[in-house]
């Protein structure tokens, strides 16, 4: 059977989903495949698939549709955390030739040629999750100016809502020296800032243990690593994705304060301003402990952008919950929130806990709390009016215009000027949409 010659990507989820993506790119490349968009037509689709956001089947289902629309004949190759979790069911969709694992799908190539499409039936190769227990380091490059880069990898915590640790195994890290060299690799290819990402980014070294004496301890910790990043020549930005408040320590805010890379911002998962809530989640925090973290960095860093991630309509969450919630999160000096539904997930104990908070209600404290991230996220970006600030522009261009991110996460755009991509100027920022999404294209460029 001739080797296909052509492959398309589709990256559904997290910033780790897109590093590793583009890690299974580049391994196909190495191999004498060609990339192509996903809308030229391809002899190989490869969807990496997410399991966190709702209707991962209907997306899934959709994505196959799409790659057989441009290419009926094409190979259609699922991974990700939804094949590991539901690898038969992804099996059935029609179209679908190979589904392959979390331990499986960085071995892409080995089981390209034993794709047959007459078989009418999609080939399983999913293990246990267990049998993902070895890191495998990946990084974005190409799609967007910056690279994400991943160096840690599933979860020993049982938050009681979650499949991660189900689709993704035991949290395990790369090694300090691995992930400089990485850097290093991305600074030669030109990109300007690096995304830090993990599924658990905050509990790097997972993996990395020595045996000192009698005691186990981490090779290295995750302020530990950024401290060595912060040397790598060639990279101007690294910023933090999401990390837990209770590994979020004084040292790694007191660090970013005082670093010339790493920029002020941080995403914090809060999930609910209840404690009992929270318990029930099996969070490991209390909200006292939450405020202390944003109070912190506050006082260190006025300008630094503050995300959250909050969960409304979870089992048991009453009206005076929620309300807690929504007093609490109105309190804080937080920028944005990414608000989620709650949605029942095999299992896991939320599922089975009883007492579900019904559909409309969810939906209703959804958009209060969406409302409230439109308030906050004006107070936090409007006293920037007129202030100049250091702009990255990406390499994503629409309708005339580029775009790019502040330091501290304000999105602006200006009319496009292709000498201006991945290269980092100072920006007077002008007018906001009436969303406060952006600044729109009366901001004045700089002499950089």
């Amino acid at each position: 059977m001739a080797t296909p010659l052509t492959v398309a990507f589709h990256t559904l989820g997290c910033k780790l989903n897109f590093s590793e993506t583009s890690s299974i790119r580049r391994s196909f490349e190495d191999h004498g495949y060609n990339t192509v968009d996903f809308e030229t037509g391809a002899d190989i689709y490869v969807l990496n698939t997410c399991s966190v956001t709702d209707f991962a089947d209907k997306k899934c289902r959709y994505e196959v549709r799409r790659a057989l629309k441009y290419s009926p004949l094409a190979k259609i190759v699922v991974v990700g955390c939804y094949a590991q979790l539901k690898p038969k069911e992804i099996a059935d969709i029609p179209g679908v030739d190979l589904v392959l694992g979390a331990a499986e799908k960085f071995n892409i190539l080995n089981f390209i040629d034993g794709i047959s499409k007459s078989s009418g039936k999609g080939m399983v190769f999913a293990g246990d999750v267990k049998e993902a227990n070895v890191f495998i380091d990946s990084f974005s490059f190409g799609d967007r100016t910056r690279s994400f880069l991943k160096v840690q990898d599933g979860c020993d915590y049982k938050c009681s809502f979650c499949t991660i640790p189900q689709a993704r195994g035991n949290s395990r890290s790369d090694t300090v020296e691995n992930v400089v060299a990485n850097a290093l690799k991305i600074s030669k290819l030109g990109v300007k800032e690096i995304v830090l990402t993990g599924v658990n980014l905050g509990d790097f070294g997972n993996g990395t243990e020595v045996i000192e004496g009698q005691r186990v301890k981490k090779e290295a910790l995750f302020i530990d690593l950024i401290r060595e990043l912060d040397h790598v020549e060639g990279i101007e930005r690294y910023r933090i994705s999401s990390i837990e408040p209770n590994l979020l320590t004084e040292e790694i805010i007191n660090f970013v304060h005082t670093s010339n890379k790493f920029v002020p911002h941080f995403h914090i998962p809060l999930q609910s301003g209840s404690d009992k809530i929270l318990q029930a989640m099996k969070r490991r925090y209390a909200s006292a402990l939450y405020k202390e973290r944003v109070d912190w960095i506050k006082k260190k860093m006025p300008h630094c952008c503050i995300g959250v991630d909050v969960i409304v309509g979870f089992p048991g969450e009453t009206e005076e919950d929620f309300l807690q919630t929504y007093n609490f999160l109105k309190s804080l000096e937080i920028s944005y929130i990414h608000v989620f539904t709650y949605s029942e997930r095999k299992n896991t104990p939320a599922a089975e806990m009883g007492n579900a908070v019904p559909m409309d209600v969810r939906r209703k404290r959804n958009e209060m709390l969406r409302i409230l991230s439109q308030k906050k996220k004006m107070a936090f970006s409007l006293p920037y009016l007129g202030t100049v600030r250091e702009v990255l522009f990406e390499n994503i261009k629409e309708d005339g215009m580029m775009s790019g991110y502040t330091d501290n996460y304000i999105k602006v755009i200006l009319p496009l000027d292709g000498s201006m991509i991945n290269k980092i100027a100072p920006v007077c920022l002008g007018r906001f949409d009436d969303q406060c999404e952006q600044v729109t294209s009366e901001m004045i460029l700089q002499n950089s």
